[in-house]
């Protein structure tokens, strides 16, 4: 099943929220009931895309505040018209790991970059066709700061970083209550996809 017009969700939030088990739960019950659907991820998700995703997210780079932001636009803008434009015009739902709110509340909040300057550049690279309909912020303050030898040069930031990260996207959700949906990651797996699915019923007319 297509829906009529296609539908961009997103998934957000903090280091080892959920995000991608989520997403992918929410494809294959979306699937059995007849969607097609198709999830992508962030930074990435184009052979471009993921060439910067190398450079953002090795340990070594150095990177300042600001290249970091503008690389993540460009992979964002490859990823939103070689994927998620024409996938949507297909009519198809598309399901992406991440997306512009990330960078709100990762450069924006976490880095400290000006905010209104941030949203600027998002709605260029965005542009209203590939706006999200419904976004998801999976909230926990049980990984703040976590550290793992290997893991990304982000992931491992200090717990100053994460903080202020959780409190950017905790201000995104206030500031967006009909797009932004805040779900607090507690409890089973299944309760918080629970709570998830019967959200996207409701917009897709699901029964």
């Amino acid at each position: 099943m297509k829906s009529k017009k296609g539908m961009l969700i997103t998934f957000e939030g903090g280091e080892g929220c959920g995000k991608s088990t989520h997403a992918n739960l929410l494809k294959d019950y979306l699937e059995n009931k007849g969607f097609e659907v198709f999830v992508v991820r962030e930074p990435g998700g184009t052979k471009t895309g993921e060439k910067l995703r190398q450079i953002l997210l090795e340990e070594k780079s150095k990177i300042s505040p600001f290249t970091e932001l503008l690389i993540f636009l460009a992979s964002r803008r490859e990823l939103v018209v070689k994927v998620i434009e024409p996938t949507l015009r297909e009519g198809k739902i598309v399901i992406c790991d991440r997306f512009m709110d990330s960078t709100v509340a990762y450069q924006g909040y976490g880095r400290g970059i000006d905010i209104t300057l941030i949203n600027k550049l998002n709605n260029m690279v965005v542009g209203k066709k590939a706006f999200p309909k419904l976004t998801f912020v999976l909230d926990t303050d049980k990984h703040l700061g976590f550290k793992l030898k290997g893991e990304d040069r982000i992931e491992v930031e200090n717990e100053s970083f994460h903080k202020k990260v959780r409190k950017g996207y905790l201000e995104i959700a206030k500031q967006n209550p009909k797009r932004v949906k805040l779900i607090k990651v507690e409890g089973e797996i299944a309760d918080i996809q629970k709570k998830i699915r019967e959200i996207v019923e409701k917009h897709l007319h699901i029964e």
